[in-house]
């Protein structure tokens, strides 16, 4: 038998050809595997109480695909969260309201904003006037905590007097619902009754005859302790301010000094991700995008 040295080069040399591709293949595919394992790294933030719930359940989420990162996370405050970034405390300042309206303008410039989701704000009262009390006109909620107003029998409600429950001025909570829903009329702070933790405020309320104040939607989802009040006779939900008929939300922000690193960014992009957004809906957070009137 006759063997074609030349056929047998050239088979030869496709065979070398498939297995290098072949090990090229696998390489890759290796390489990305390893990429997604091998990023490690510790994120810290603080900020917002509004969005701490939704951080909490982004870093719990986000450890199950890399298990490697560890994230702290802190409440405090908007104004707290942009203060702790802008200092280099924290990797990552949480706020409800823009940089600029709670930094010197050259510190805010230093920030890069990532807006992540939309937030919802409702006025809350004791259950025994939001019985009798379940919408208000924004007139008549200003002249509430304007102090204007100082018993419900006022405004249609039961013979008990107005006890505001307030936050303090660092919140970005309050700085939102100061301007959406009080037209930028400064509420009367209660000191006694101050607090920037949504938990505490609610109980507050709940247990505090004529009590009234405001929290952020995701900590009304299955808490009936409290009475949500309409403005206007608008419900605050998430459908009525995608639709624009609610005009109390803000975005929410994570700010990082210039431009997150490789497993910040990571954090931010997951948290901004359609695969993310189903369980962002869920806990009562809004998706910018789907907002019909923006800010």
């Amino acid at each position: 038998m006759k063997f074609n040295l030349k056929a047998l080069s050239v088979l030869a040399m496709a065979g070398v050809l498939t297995l290098g591709l072949m090990g090229c293949g696998n390489s890759g595919d290796s390489a990305k595997q390893g990429a997604a394992q091998a990023l490690k790294g510790t994120i810290t933030s603080s900020g917002s109480s509004a969005l701490l719930p939704l951080a909490k359940e982004a870093a719990a989420e986000f450890k199950k695909k890399h298990p490697d990162v560890s994230i702290v996370l802190n409440g405090g405050g908007s104004g707290t969260g942009l203060k702790q970034v802008s200092d280099g405390t924290v990797n990552i300042g949480n706020s409800d309201v823009a940089a600029e309206t709670k930094l010197p303008k050259e510190k805010a410039a230093e920030l890069v904003d990532h807006k992540v989701a939309v937030v919802t704000v409702a006025a809350v009262a004791n259950k025994e006037v939001g019985a009798a009390v379940s919408s208000l006109t924004q007139q008549q909620l200003i002249d509430i905590f304007t102090g204007k107003v100082t018993n419900w029998k006022e405004v249609g409600g039961p013979d008990v007097n107005v006890v505001l429950v307030t936050r303090p001025s660092t919140s970005g909570t309050r700085a939102l619902f100061t301007e959406f829903a009080l037209n930028n009329n400064q509420e009367v702070s209660n000191k006694s009754l101050e607090t920037d933790d949504s938990g505490a405020l609610i109980q507050s309320i709940s247990n505090t005859p004529g009590a009234i104040g405001y929290v952020a939607l995701p900590y009304l989802l299955n808490n009936t302790s409290v009475t949500p009040i309409s403005i206007d006779g608008v419900a605050p939900s998430l459908e009525n301010t995608y639709n624009g008929t609610y005009k109390v939300w803000g975005y929410e922000h994570m700010y990082t000094k210039g431009q997150p690193d490789a497993v910040q960014k990571a954090y931010l992009d997951f948290i901004m991700s359609d695969e993310f957004g189903k369980i962002l809906e869920g806990k009562g957070y809004g998706i910018a995008a789907k907002v019909k009137t923006g800010k």
